[in-house]
């Protein structure tokens, strides 16, 4: 994919669109930690839908869950969202299941059968087109792994179906099939008791020994290896 194919939108006059409302409600709903946190997740929602604008014969999926919350945000301010569109993009643009993370990838999702396989675009596909269109790499917040405080929720969709097993040095988290999916110190013990159990919970309920710095290191491990998402 290259940008010589397509108009390159960086200076979309979408992307000017500020939008304090949602980003009042992104603070207020512990989605982001700050205003400027929460500004930065609007821009990069806007750059979304101006990258998947400049290219409409590809299906772009939403990569980040906390990006997808700021649009899924916006959306519910209906009538200030039906104009954005109406005035950027010549009209409304749908917020789908079709375009949202999956709630359902991970280590112990079911894979499809391959008569329903639809090859889309990889995240890393995706990084490429957003370098063509802006000039710049994806930034941090792309990356919900990277994302991870003390205040952050997140989401655990697979209560009941890991197992936690190992030995003295270490702790494996086991999925439906027997396979390790996830493997740590055994120091984090009693943090991923807790965290098989629960459904949803925020980093600073994590119990044990661990440090606040080992707690984020978890954290993000587990969300970077797809066992825990980022809450919406």
């Amino acid at each position: 994919m290259t940008s010589a194919a397509y108009d390159v939108p960086r200076s979309h006059p979408a992307l000017d669109y500020r939008a304090p409302f949602v980003v009042e409600k992104l603070v207020r709903d512990h989605v982001v930690d700050s205003v400027d946190e929460g500004e930065d997740l609007f821009q990069e929602m806007l750059r979304y839908l101006v990258l998947a604008e400049s290219d409409r014969s590809t299906s772009w999926k939403m990569y980040s869950t906390r990006v997808d919350e700021a649009w899924h945000q916006f959306v519910l301010f209906t009538v200030q969202y039906t104009e954005f569109c109406n005035a950027y993009f010549g009209g409304y643009r749908h917020h789908a299941p079709a375009n949202a993370p999956s709630p359902t990838s991970g280590p112990v999702a079911v894979p499809a059968s391959a008569s329903a396989v639809r090859e889309e675009p990889t995240f890393e596909q995706f990084g490429e087109r957003y370098a063509d269109v802006f000039g710049s790499p994806l930034p941090t917040i792309w990356y919900d792994h990277r994302t991870i405080t003390m205040q952050r929720r997140l989401v655990n969709g697979h209560v009941g179906a890991l197992e936690l097993a190992g030995d003295a040095d270490t702790v494996e988290l086991i999925g439906p099939t027997g396979l390790v999916v996830f493997e740590v110190n055994r120091i984090a013990y009693d943090a991923l008791r807790f965290i098989v159990s629960h459904g949803t919970f925020f980093v600073r309920e994590i119990p044990g020994d661990l440090t606040e710095e080992e707690t984020l290191a978890l954290a993000s491990s587990l969300v970077e290896s797809t066992v825990l998402r980022v809450a919406a």
